[in-house]
């Protein structure tokens, strides 16, 4: 397949404002999540950016950012809309969302969210790791992934997403992580397709694709990466790169 690594960025964040424009190590956030799309070597990547400010940034550090409309409802429109102007012609048949918030992302987690697509011949492909914080099993912010998981226990089949703690009972459970490879015609699928109801009800976008008889399929990988999406994430975040 032919990637095409697109991050969404937009500066209406509620929790830390401006958020993808936030220094970490003299870099701005944004930038810093560009250069690890760029590192897992896959292809193309550009910033889907909501506002001007956000890609006069990008381009500052020499990267490439198209401009998307800021009301756009979600980041799977938003890269589907940047998307159009990069690749009008359809060469690229995976569409790799990273979140703009990842400023430390392994690579190599990117690189697993393509094979689990390529691998798999699902429609949709995303990432979860074991929760090793007993904290975190009936903590609502920590998005659980259910899924069936091959005899390796490193791919497997997603079942539901939900905020709830989930399965029940003793075993396992695993932390969703949000970044996603879609099959062009899927991601074109998507963001066609309205609201579902579980996805309002649990405010996850993902269970509209499950709900609509979508197929997920979910590498197994061995961390979570850091989310920056308060200020005290931002302090670990510059603790750790800087």
């Amino acid at each position: 397949m032919n990637p095409i690594l697109l991050i969404p960025a937009r500066l209406a964040s509620t929790r830390l404002p401006s958020k993808p424009l936030a220094d970490i190590g003299g870099v701005p956030m944004i930038v810093r999540v560009l250069r690890q799309a760029e590192a897992a070597k896959l292809g193309p990547v550009a910033v889907a950016a909501g506002e001007a400010e956000i890609v006069a940034a990008v381009e500052a550090a020499g990267g490439r950012a198209i401009p998307t409309d800021p009301a756009l409802p979600s980041g799977s429109d938003r890269i589907h809309a940047a998307l159009g102007v990069l690749d009008p012609g359809g060469r690229h048949d995976m569409v790799i969302n990273l979140q703009g918030d990842l400023p430390a992302l392994d690579p190599a987690q990117i690189r697993a969210v393509a094979a689990a697509l390529e691998d798999s011949g699902a429609d949709i492909a995303t990432l979860a790791a074991e929760i090793r914080d007993p904290a975190e099993r009936s903590n609502p912010s920590v998005v659980k992934a259910v899924v069936a998981w091959d005899g390796t226990g490193r791919l497997g089949r997603a079942l539901y997403f939900t905020r709830a703690t989930a399965p029940s009972g003793e075993g396992p459970l695993f932390h969703h992580v949000g970044i996603y490879a879609y099959r062009r015609a899927a991601l074109e699928r998507f963001v066609a397709l309205p609201p579902s109801p579980l996805e309002t009800r649990e405010k996850l976008e993902q269970l509209r694709a499950l709900e609509a008889n979508m197929r997920i399929a979910v590498a197994r990988v061995d961390s979570v990466p850091l989310s920056v999406d308060t200020p005290a994430d931002l302090e670990r975040a510059r603790k750790i790169l800087s």
